[in-house]
């Protein structure tokens, strides 16, 4: 289990850079660097903005412009097309343009229907993001993925819309619920296989921040997943197949732990990493105090339909897997193979809250 969540920082904020040409902008992480909004927005030229937010008003930053400010619940629930078309009708009820701004205030779910609706609002409009989960200070305000989940499964429907700046405010992390921290740990626990080394001795600033400069470092060689990208979907495919199945009971952090346990395992009965590694998974996922087996209902008959939908599976079962070279994605994995390694892991009670 990792040691008590320390948010002891530099008095110095830490900026991480997404390189993107014309569209490189910051990710700054400290505490209080939520009252960096109105330089960012009069960096923008915006004249008004939209804030969308999860958190009690208190948390709510000033904008410096004439605001719109519209509350908004975390979770997956409102992270659906009906969200998205509710949140520009009342963007073009403020008389919103395409030169102001739209601001999320909130976990990962938020940022991402929030970031889809920017993205989508004549056709798109600045964006920024302040996360306030550490899952999402830690992947989902970063990247410039935003999507929501139809009732076939999680992310189908999405775009990629990079934000104007990112602000990861620390201070936002004191009030989080146990659960909350679990959840952001599993996005943390995965980057250990992707290039981030061992985080685990690190402190938790130190920590979001090299999450953050992994991500970085890989969407700005690989923006649109064609290739290096996809490494960031450690762990996912089955994680997102276990929420799916579970009606979102497993948080997605949670969910990835499992997934990340069972790619240390399925990688090993390709024979791609030794049994060490494969343990190692198991080592580092439990460091985070993450849960490591599956929940009943995820029976291979019941999972294997939701991996043949995922995203990245337009050859046969496809995982990012470890290997000799590091994570790779390997398509056309025989089903047998995953559904053998499946069975094999261990059942526990399902995660109440």
């Amino acid at each position: 289990m990792t040691e008590s969540n320390d948010l002891s920082a530099p008095d110095r904020p830490h900026t991480v850079t997404v390189s993107l040409g014309d569209r490189s902008y910051e990710v700054t992480i400290g505490a209080g660097v939520r009252h960096l909004l109105p330089q960012v927005i009069a960096r923008l030229g915006a004249r008004r903005a939209v804030v969308v937010s999860a958190r009690p008003p208190r948390w709510a930053p000033e904008t410096g412009v004439p605001t719109l400010r519209i509350p908004a619940r975390d979770g997956e629930v409102d992270k659906t097309l009906a969200t998205v078309e509710r949140l520009c009708q009342s963007f073009a009820d403020f008389g919103l343009t395409r030169s102001d701004v739209v601001v999320s205030c909130g976990g990962g779910t938020t940022t991402d229907t929030v970031g889809l609706a920017a993205a989508l609002y004549h056709r798109g409009t600045p964006v920024v993001h302040l996360p306030t989960t550490l899952l999402a200070q830690v992947d989902a305000s970063v990247g410039g993925k935003t999507a929501v989940n139809l009732p076939q499964g999680k992310n189908l429907v999405g775009a990629y819309w990079q934000p104007a700046a990112v602000l990861c405010d620390t201070d936002h992390l004191t009030t989080l619920p146990p659960r909350e921290w679990t959840n952001g740990y599993g996005e943390i626990a995965r980057c250990h296989f992707i290039g981030a080394g061992d985080l685990r001795p690190l402190p938790l600033h130190e920590q979001i921040a090299a999450s953050v400069a992994l991500k970085a470092e890989i969407v700005g060689a690989d923006e649109r997943d064609t290739g290096r990208r996809h490494v960031l979907n450690y762990g996912h495919t089955l994680g997102h197949a276990l929420e799916h199945l579970t009606g979102y009971r497993l948080r997605h952090g949670e969910a990835v732990g499992i997934g990340t346990v069972f790619a240390g395992r399925l990688a090993a009965a390709l024979h791609r990493i030794d049994q060490a590694r494969a343990e190692e998974h198991l080592t580092v996922v439990r460091h985070y105090g993450l849960p490591t087996a599956l929940p009943p209902e995820a029976t291979p008959e019941a999972v294997l339909p939701l991996l043949r939908r995922d995203k990245k599976a337009t050859d046969g079962l496809t995982f990012v897997l470890d290997g000799p070279e590091g994570p790779a994605l390997i398509a056309d994995i025989p089903a047998e193979t995953v559904a053998a390694t499946l069975a094999a892991m261990p059942t526990e009670a399902a995660v109440t809250d």
